[in-house]
């Protein structure tokens, strides 16, 4: 299998979180198969995540962490996010830091369409794996939600700016998991980290 270069964003705003040892999980694994690994916690980041009045041609500068990060996404042939879903969307940070570094000239080109019209994506070539946790349980989730959030991080978010195919992992009943969910789960982000998807 060839190697790969996989950045793994832990989007918890807290220190400790079930995401950090997902992210951490699964670097460790895809590292043991000889992948390059780059992991960044939402949590060490310092940035203003308000893009306040700003425009696309006017927007504020990027602070040094996100130029980082931003590179680290064109390095990149894999992204792995890690992130728990509140109130149906992501935590504000996270949200934020997207708003923030997903610029253009960098992520996508309003010079330049798709033919449906949309901005042509800059990052392509690139896949992605979403490891989504959440209480909502997954029948709920489809039925009631459509799948909401997931349609937003594949095709608003990721897909915007050229990250296809996203798959996604979701674990529901993460704030107060069964006995032996939480090993399970660990077990399960070990082996798609091991293959690297």
């Amino acid at each position: 299998m060839p190697t790969k270069k996989i950045l793994i964003l832990e989007g918890h705003p807290a220190e400790s979180s079930l995401s950090r040892t997902f992210a951490q999980t699964y670097g460790g694994a895809a590292r043991s198969e000889g992948h390059a690994v780059r992991i960044v916690h939402l949590s060490d980041l310092e940035f203003d995540h308000d893009f306040g009045q700003g425009s696309y041609h006017d927007f504020k500068p990027l602070e040094p962490v996100l130029e980082q990060l931003l590179q680290d996404f064109e390095w990149s042939d894999h992204l792995v996010l890690t992130t728990p879903m509140w109130w149906g969307g992501l935590p504000a940070k996270l949200k934020g830091l997207i708003d923030r570094m997903f610029i253009p000239g960098r992520t996508f080109d309003t010079r330049n369409t798709t033919r449906s019209g949309l901005p042509a994506p800059m990052l392509t070539g690139r896949t992605a794996r979403v490891i989504l946790t959440s209480d909502t349980p997954g029948w709920f989730m489809r039925l009631f939600y459509r799948q909401a959030l997931i349609r937003q991080i594949r095709g608003q978010i990721l897909g915007f700016v050229g990250f296809k195919p996203t798959r996604f992992t979701y674990f529901a009943g993460a704030s107060q998991p069964k006995p032996g969910n939480v090993a399970r789960w660990i077990s399960q982000v070990s082996r798609i980290g091991a293959a690297a998807v």
